[in-house]
């Protein structure tokens, strides 16, 4: 996603998550820390890039980017990016991740497979969020955006169309900067 972004002109910051580096580093798997302490550690990397930018992440990183931009940090964040947001764990379709939505006051973009197995199109359509985000469909996607090989689509159509939608979202809401 990052190449296919700078090739559409925007400029990309990526990062890992605390526990993400130590699990690098020592090769142990390990859960990922709690909420707050990841969105204490995204609100520093943008404290210390110091200009407004568009936020986002893959899942739980598109949840946190979501959190984040939920409390009102324009000083920062002009909008949100969230790529296979995870509206609910994974077989849990009642524990919905979506109350801080309704504080969001900036542009959210969601890009979403349609067959994902943590918020499918058709689950979505019952969450009520009409009008609270731009979305982007992808036909067949998983929660990864790909799809079966038997529904005519592949992952790098999706990656494509992914990428493209982003860009215009960046373009027209902020400075050029996506997780």
């Amino acid at each position: 996603m990052t190449s296919l972004l700078v090739a559409q002109g925007i400029c990309v910051v990526r990062f890992d998550f605390p526990y993400m580096s130590i699990r690098e580093q020592t090769g142990v798997k390990r859960p990922p820390d709690r909420m707050p302490v990841l969105q204490a550690h995204y609100h520093q990397l943008l404290v210390e890039l110091d200009r407004p930018v568009i936020i986002g992440g893959k899942s739980m990183g598109g949840r946190v980017a979501s959190l984040l931009a939920a409390e009102d940090t324009k000083e920062y964040v002009r909008g949100c990016v969230c790529l296979g947001y995870p509206f609910h764990p994974n077989k849990k379709p009642d524990a919905l991740r979506i109350a801080h939505w309704s504080s969001m006051s900036m542009p959210l973009l969601i890009v979403q497979g349609e067959r994902d197995a943590m918020g499918n199109r058709q689950e979505v359509a019952t969450y009520g969020l009409e009008g609270k985000a731009e979305w982007c469909w992808l036909p067949d996607g998983d929660h990864d955006l790909k799809p079966r090989k038997r529904s005519g689509f592949t992952f790098e159509q999706h990656m494509e169309q992914a990428a493209v939608t982003v860009a215009a979202f960046v373009k027209q809401y902020g400075e050029s900067t996506v997780e």
